[in-house]
């Protein structure tokens, strides 16, 4: 994503997970914005910056529902054979580390089987994959479409994935890495063009209307904004509601009582720097930037989506 974040995926077929891993075993500073009416998480209340722990060391992306968030214990387990954790009994002393690990979920069970759900061995493959030196089967590089998370992932009756996209504005830089998986639809009905980018080519309106979505309709849509800005934990948090937006520009509707819609906020930025935030000018813009990164790497996700599993994808009816 950015230098001092790492991505990794565990791709499954009809299901998978991300990894959003901190380069710094100190970790990263995280904020975290909910707005969907069914979100699937873990480890989210500690994110609040009047709670004690202050940084994490990966954040997990999962398919799978609720089941899904059984990989981030993998996570768990890859960190600390690394050495990677919050320092219980001290930062310089010997013993215990507990890898900090933040997850959500997407609902992709009627996607492929039902009982094929990621673990705690994906969770670690993603991990371990984010790190470089892996070569577990189902594992795979930086990329977007049908992979880790995004394996599964619906967009309205469309194949959904993952994507990311990244903006460069004000002296910074502004990632985002999203699973979409929304319950909303991407394309607009009325002129066959995506919501997200009006510019793409139009699908064949008469072959999308004839398209189903999977039942039941239970979504969501995840993902991660990262910058290298120095932003404290509260500047995070509106740079992850910002993020939202960008969501809310490319699936219509959004945000309903059916998804789960999450985004977390990270920082690249060093230990030593995040303290300092900027100005309300600045971060204006990084929110702006923010929102159209998400709006970016959603529709990456499904422009790059391949068909499977009885849906199809955007690249099968564009003209």
């Amino acid at each position: 994503m950015l230098p001092g974040i790492a991505l990794g995926h565990a791709s499954l077929g009809d299901t998978g997970v991300t990894a959003v891993v901190s380069r710094d075993p100190a970790g990263m500073v995280v904020a975290v914005d909910v707005r969907g009416g069914g979100p699937g998480t873990r480890e989210t209340d500690l994110l609040a910056p009047h709670n004690t722990v202050e940084r994490v060391h990966a954040i997990m992306l999962t398919g799978g529902s609720a089941f899904g968030l059984a990989a981030a214990d993998g996570a768990m387990r890859e960190l600390e054979s690394r050495g990677i954790g919050f320092p219980v009994f001290g930062e310089d002393a010997p013993g215990l580390r507990v890898p900090i690990i933040p997850a959500a979920v997407i609902f992709d069970l009627a996607v492929g089987s039902p009982d094929h759900r990621p673990g705690p061995d994906d969770g670690a493959a993603a991990v371990a994959a984010a790190l470089g030196g892996t070569s577990e089967p189902g594992t795979s590089e930086q990329c977007a479409g049908s992979v880790g998370a995004g394996c599964g992932a619906t967009a309205g009756v469309l194949r959904g994935g993952f994507g990311q996209a990244r903006v460069r504005a004000e002296g910074f830089t502004v990632a985002a890495a999203v699973v979409a998986n929304p319950v909303g639809a991407v394309i607009d009905e009325a002129t066959g063009l995506l919501y997200g980018d009006p510019s793409r080519p139009a699908v064949d309106l008469d072959r999308f209307r004839t398209l189903k979505r999977p039942a039941p309709k239970l979504n969501t849509t995840i993902g991660v904004v990262a910058t290298d800005a120095p932003l404290p934990p509260v500047q995070l948090k509106r740079l992850a509601m910002a993020g939202h937006d960008g969501l809310a520009r490319a699936v219509r509707p959004s945000h309903s009582p059916l998804d789960g819609d999450t985004l977390f906020a990270v920082s690249s930025a060093g230990v030593e720097e995040v303290g300092r935030g900027v100005g309300v000018d600045k971060l204006t813009a990084l929110c702006a930037m923010a929102a159209d990164a998400v709006q970016a790497a959603i529709v990456d996700a499904v422009t790059a989506a391949t068909a499977a599993y009885g849906v199809t994808a955007w690249r099968d009816i564009a003209r």
